[in-house]
């Protein structure tokens, strides 16, 4: 018992994380600190996406379909009790859902578009938020190595003027070699980062076009014809069908441009 406790301390002050420490100094905690978060979030993100991403099904493409044809006969509502668990998490389902059953009851296309386009917004603010902390940890991790550097530099030089110049080369390298330390770690952790965010912004792009298509899809239905309004909605003293407002082009969000005419 005395051994392997005794072996668990020699570890934890002289292993690769100990080592790190001792060379970097108080920035290298730090650079680890912020490299778990990073990491954290990344899987968090990745099961966000698996689970409540918006995603183009099968399902939604034959309702899709359905809907050109003839919008007035479309069911949107059997698209959202046919769903399985995992398509009940599928925000872009009841968002077209939504969308298609506020056309047929209601003939102001352009508070639906509005409702549209917010509803479409909110389904990925989620994914903003870790995005922004990944992109922060990519830009942060290089001044922190820079940081410990000039920190590292500063001792080592503190050091040889404390000898009044009397330190040999291999002192000095020693102290360099230490301090540059922390800025190849914070390269290593920055690179990773950097990638990572480019690649989940270009995800987040596709899902925008998705969602921006599938709108379109849509709305240009009513578009070149006249309001859908469900035969079940249509109440006797409504017979004649409102006419559809010329700027149903509101959008104030560049990303659901197309979507909003």
């Amino acid at each position: 018992m005395n051994s392997l406790s005794a072996a668990s301390a020699a570890l934890s002050e002289h292993g690769p994380l100990a080592q790190l420490v001792d060379m970097g100094g108080p920035v290298m905690w730090v650079l680890i600190a912020i490299a778990l978060i990073g990491v954290m979030t990344f899987l968090y993100l990745m099961m966000l996406g698996t689970f409540y991403a918006p995603r183009l099904t099968r399902s939604i493409r034959q309702m899709i379909d359905q809907w050109q044809k003839s919008p007035a006969d479309a069911r949107p509502s059997d698209l959202q009790s046919k769903a399985g668990l995992f398509g009940r998490t599928n925000p872009l389902m009841h968002l077209l859902a939504n969308t298609m059953s506020a056309c047929q009851s209601n003939p102001n296309t352009t508070a639906v578009r509005e409702t549209a386009v917010r509803d479409a917004q909110r389904s990925l603010e989620p994914f903003e938020a870790p995005l922004k902390i990944i992109e922060v940890i990519a830009a942060l991790a290089p001044l922190l190595g820079l940081l410990g550097t000039v920190m590292g530099m500063m001792e080592a030089f503190s050091a040889m003027a404390a000898t009044e110049g009397r330190a040999n080369a291999s002192q000095l390298s020693g102290g360099i070699y230490e301090a540059l330390t922390t800025t190849a770690a914070g390269l290593i952790v920055a690179i990773p980062f950097a990638a990572l965010a480019a690649w989940i912004e270009f995800r987040l792009r596709r899902i925008h076009q998705t969602i921006n298509s599938t709108l379109v899809s849509v709305f240009n239905v009513i578009r070149v014809g006249e309001p859908v309004v469900a035969p079940e909605a249509i109440e006797p003293q409504h017979k004649a069908p409102a006419p559809v407002a010329d700027d149903y082009g509101v959008s104030d969000n560049p990303r659901f441009a197309h979507a909003t005419g």
